[in-house]
């Protein structure tokens, strides 16, 4: 092991995970980002992204399958977007999140549950709508004229590995809307002016739950595409809940009238 670990925070190969833990122009332009984490890392493998580099904390025992190099703590402390990551950091290959290549994950569905984020500017937000997505078991998450990328280190850490795990596909709105209306599914966008409560509606067809930006909601480019405009009611002083609390709220709603009886 001593002969195969890194002790230096000037080395290039710790410089340049670095960089593409900060850089999100070197992240496209490489085609790859970084993950945190045991638990992570294992979603990562287990849904086909490929693992270029895995340095590891040489304080700790490791017993992967893949080869790694080791760190000292002084370095891995500089390596890590945050804290409590188990020692251990990998460099992962990009996958392609075209609507073609989703198309061919929901070939199989009769009525598949999409839902559909319009610019949305957190990374957090976005993370913990994807998380929620593989919990609810959502069947594809499409992200439309993103203000983020997928593989924002926050992103990644508020989704707990659901960005892995979840067809994800990116594109514009107006791809997007093209796309539902072909395939058939109806669009529910979510928005509080004319409109009704969200569980009024039926979800059991094919459907995409459409939100939109923390600041300022929905385009018109949706409101017009929309099969049906739905709100969730807002009883106290404030008028909006958070974004990814919203996407929640509806994904359950669906899950709950999919599993009820006709």
């Amino acid at each position: 092991m001593e002969e195969n670990i890194i002790t230096s925070v000037q080395n290039a190969r710790i410089k340049h995970v670095v960089a593409l833990q900060q850089k999100s122009s070197l992240r496209r332009e490489e085609g790859l980002f970084v993950v945190e984490g045991q638990r992570e890392i294992e979603h990562c493998i287990a849904c086909g992204y490929e693992v270029v580099e895995l340095f590891v904390l040489n304080t700790i025992d490791y017993s992967g399958s893949i080869a790694p190099t080791f760190v000292t703590p002084q370095v891995y402390e500089k390596m890590a977007y945050r804290g409590s990551t188990e020692g251990i950091i990998a460099v992962v290959r990009c996958k392609e999140h075209s609507l073609l290549t989703l198309c061919s994950s929901l070939s199989a569905k009769t009525r598949p549950l999409i839902v559909v984020l319009e610019s949305v500017e957190k990374p957090g937000n976005l993370g913990a709508i994807l998380r929620t997505a593989e919990a609810a078991k959502v069947d594809a998450v499409i992200v439309c004229d993103p203000l983020t990328d997928l593989y924002n280190p926050n992103l990644i850490r508020a989704s707990i590995g659901g960005v892995f795990c979840v067809p994800v596909a990116v594109c514009t709105s107006g791809e997007c809307i093209a796309f539902l209306k072909e395939h058939d599914i109806r669009i529910l966008t979510a928005q509080l002016q004319d409109s009704y409560e969200y569980y009024d509606y039926d979800m059991r067809h094919a459907t995409a739950i459409v939100m939109g930006t923390e600041s300022t909601g929905l385009t018109d480019q949706w409101r017009e595409a929309a099969d049906a405009h739905i709100r969730i009611p807002m009883l106290g002083r404030l008028d909006s809940l958070n974004v990814s609390v919203s996407a929640a709220i509806l994904m359950y709603e669906a899950v709950r009238q999919r599993q009820s009886k006709l």
